[in-house]
């Protein structure tokens, strides 16, 4: 990868879309640049107005640009909503010549993602779990081992072709290329999570604005993702509803002042709360707000305890869940879901990054640096085959030399 190269991530969410830009230096990864505004484009993820996800899109990446001094070009752009989908498949190929090759692993992975969709849906990630050569399990990497049956057990993530095409016609009316398009909570992972924690077994809950999306990880490998469409948006709502008080200033009071657990607020605390209408506002019991966050949060907590043990490996989850997005930072968040799950919990925020660490280091962050990450990773593995392909370019070249200097000598 050459020196000082940009990378941008741009995070569509319900609530904001985040810009940000990192440079790829020598030691990792460093944040230069992040814009943040307000969304009001999409709904559960998924894009319902053009224009005004366009107009949050440009400022965002003006914002991003301002502070990072490029111009950004390309973006890897996130995906989340009730339309994606993952599930398990295996694949198989022959091994054409006795020892795995790159070409028999794409071959394999090929396969595996030969699945009936429907005309509207498309593959986004086939993320390779495990693969097995004749009768031997577990291998992470083939290539180079000898055999001459090639299984890949992998995990398919699909998606609504017309909210990919949504998302990139909204960047591209930007003056942007979109990479790829990048499952969210699997940037959010990238972002959030250790290596040691995806080894031993580990589930990410990633609570955004309008949904909470779900990632499984066991012996390293992605086996399960799923979405529930409930975020934070909800608990606003919630808190309008409850408090009789303005959009705006529910998100306010539940930023805040909110708590999922009401057994952590003081009993004589108040918090005064805006009024509709031109009425006086009014001065209430905090309680009376954490009375109203709590239910919603163990209602998410509770599907999400749903889901994972509908996948069989709640068992396995010796690292326990992460919990991440926005609305994790909620006090309390993480005792209620240890109550709920019965898991161990921690917050997770981005990590293993350089630059303006002290702004992006929040949990609200962790997909747009997790979709940077992403693209780092993409970008190096790219290099890498390339610089594979001009070492055998030069190897045969250098041959071609030595037959022709030979056949000079001797004719």
């Amino acid at each position: 990868m050459a020196d000082n190269e940009i990378i941008a991530g741009l995070d569509l969410g319900t609530t904001k879309v985040c810009a940000i830009v990192a440079e790829q230096t020598d030691d990792g990864i460093d944040i230069i640049g992040i814009g943040s505004v307000p969304s009001k484009g999409l709904k559960k993820g998924v894009v319902v107005n053009i224009e005004s996800t366009v107009q949050a899109i440009r400022a965002a990446i003006e914002q991003a640009e301002t502070m990072a001094g490029v111009e950004i070009g390309t973006v890897y752009a996130g995906i989340a909503g009730s339309h994606v989908r993952g599930v398990n498949q295996e694949g198989v190929a022959a091994i054409s010549s006795r020892e795995v090759t790159q070409t028999d692993v794409d071959r394999v992975l090929e396969q595996a993602k030969a699945i009936p969709l429907p005309g509207d849906r498309q593959v986004i990630h086939v993320l390779p779990q495990e693969y097995i050569v004749d009768e031997q399990d577990g291998i992470k990497e083939p290539v180079g081992m000898s055999g001459v049956r090639l299984e890949a057990r992998v995990h398919l993530v699909t998606a609504a072709t017309p909210s990919i095409q949504n998302i990139i016609k909204c960047a591209e009316r930007c003056d942007l290329t979109v990479a790829e398009v990048v499952l969210q909570p699997l940037a959010s992972a990238n972002a959030v999570l250790s290596d040691d924690e995806k080894e031993i077994g580990v589930a990410l809950i990633d609570i955004g604005g309008g949904t909470t999306d779900i990632i499984v990880y066991i012996d390293g490998a992605v086996v399960h993702t799923s979405v529930i469409p409930i975020g934070g948006i909800n608990f606003t709502n919630d808190v309008a509803t409850g408090l009789r008080t303005p959009i705006a200033e529910a998100e306010r009071i539940k930023i805040k002042y909110g708590c999922a657990a009401s057994s952590m607020v003081d009993e004589e605390e108040s918090i005064e709360v805006p009024s509709v209408g031109g009425r006086p506002p009014r001065t209430l019991p905090r309680r009376v707000l954490c009375d109203i966050v709590e239910p919603r949060a163990e209602e998410i907590f509770a599907a999400c305890r749903h889901v994972i043990a509908e996948t069989g490996f709640g068992e396995m989850l010796a690292a326990g869940v992460v919990i991440t997005g926005g609305t994790t930072l909620l006090d309390g968040m993480p005792e209620l879901a240890e109550a709920v799950l019965d898991l161990p919990v921690r917050r997770g925020a981005p990590m293993g990054i350089g630059g303006l660490i002290d702004v992006v280091r929040s949990p609200a962050y962790a997909t747009g640096v997790g979709l940077v990450k992403y693209g780092a990773e993409r970008l190096r593995s790219v290099n890498a085959e390339e610089d594979e392909d001009y070492i055998e370019a030069a190897a045969r070249y250098r041959w071609g030399s030595k037959i022709g200097q030979w056949f000079r000598e001797v004719f």
